[in-house]
């Protein structure tokens, strides 16, 4: 068994990013993330902070819109058209969740796609699912790079998906199906999951349950991801994946935490400087 060590990887990416940033600013161009965060929620804040940071240490113009929690719609959409137009941001970011009164698909569709650092405008959801990606969300975006750092061979095997979201499940997929793996999507209401779950060469758990996957789910060799970060009764960060169980049967896994999550903001990162390069060709 092999631990994938995302937090490394993402330090290591880092580095090479911050390089790479330097040599944009060279040719005129400054990559610029802006974050929008709305509201008081402590999770929240905290992504926020490490984005902040990262933008930072790469070299990023960046800033942290803080609006009040009864900020109203119209207001947050005055603010995302007046960012699209302004020419010193790549990236968009709106720190989801909002507050229940504010449509979060209607601040979602007035991103610009093209500053949709996310990827979760249906205009970048479509290019990924046409084959032809731009913006693509964060979370799988780490995790296909994650499986190729560490010398995964996706194509022709068994990928399982657990979880069908916007934001992980269903991206997951279509990057699975693009590398050419056989790909099943599952969810909370999938009969006979173990059994399905213990075909898989390469296990994807985005389920949003602790522990859910125990031994039982996972076929010996397995390279299993595990997206999940909730809190156990103790207040201990733990995955969507039984670790102690699961880590001797499979032959790869990520930890929680220390293995998807550093990698998603990294990838957030990187969008926002493909944006930024992207920008030059215009």
């Amino acid at each position: 068994m092999t631990l994938i060590d995302g937090k490394a990887l993402a330090d290591k990416m880092a580095i090479e990013l911050k390089t790479k940033v330097d040599d944009l600013k060279s040719a005129g161009v400054t990559p610029g993330l802006v974050v929008i965060l709305v509201g008081e929620n402590p999770a929240s804040q905290v992504y926020v902070r490490n984005k902040e940071r990262r933008a930072s240490a790469a070299g990023f113009h960046s800033e942290v819109i803080r609006l009040p929690e009864e900020t109203t719609e119209i207001a947050l959409l005055n603010l995302i058209a007046q960012l699209n137009q302004d020419d010193r941001w790549h990236g968009i970011l709106v720190q989801l969740p909002l507050p229940a009164h504010i449509s979060e698909e209607k601040i979602l569709l007035a991103i610009d796609p093209d500053k949709d650092v996310d990827g979760f405008h249906p205009t970048n959801m479509g290019r990924l699912w046409s084959g032809n990606p731009v913006m693509i969300p964060s979370t799988p975006a780490g995790i296909m790079v994650m499986l190729e750092t560490y010398g995964v061979e996706v194509a022709g095997k068994n990928a399982l998906v657990i979880g069908r979201s916007n934001i992980v499940g269903k991206p997951m997929a279509q990057m699975l199906l693009d590398r050419h793996a056989t790909v099943t999507i599952a969810h909370s209401r999938t009969k006979n999951l173990p059994t399905i779950a213990k075909q898989a060469d390469i296990l994807v758990v985005a389920i949003g349950r602790g522990n859910f996957v125990t031994a039982d789910f996972v076929k010996p060799g397995a390279v299993v991801i595990d997206v999940g970060m909730n809190r156990d009764e103790n207040g201990k960060l733990i995955g969507d994946v039984k670790f102690d169980e699961v880590e001797p049967i499979a032959s790869l896994i990520t930890p929680v935490p220390g293995g998807v999550g550093p990698m998603t903001i990294t990838m957030l990162m990187e969008q926002t400087y493909e944006a930024a390069k992207r920008t030059l060709d215009k």
